[in-house]
């Protein structure tokens, strides 16, 4: 039995499910191969260790567009862009 148990989360809903996995080396790192059914997505995680000594990986969400902007508050007239003088085109000869 292993001495910490790897949780995964991510956004989709998660069934109690366990699978044996091996832990290898992989240079100065453990590490262990995710199997497929409990893949998570993206290309980056967080990992987490509990009070019970229990590891926890998170896949990171990537905010959308549309959150990344709600998220900025709205500028203000001082930072508001100047006015910029709208000068004639020059005259151009063919």
């Amino acid at each position: 039995m292993p001495w910490h148990i790897l949780v995964a989360r991510c956004s989709t809903a998660i069934t109690a499910q366990t699978r044996s996995v091996r832990i290898f080396r992989n240079g100065r790192s453990q590490a262990i191969r995710i199997p497929r059914e409990f893949a998570l997505p993206g290309e980056e995680a967080t990992i987490t260790r509990d009070e019970q000594g229990r590891l926890i990986v998170e896949a990171v969400k990537k905010p959308s567009l549309l959150e990344l902007l709600k998220s900025w508050e709205p500028l203000s007239d001082e930072d508001a862009m100047p006015e910029i003088e709208d000068y004639p085109p020059e005259p151009f000869e063919f």
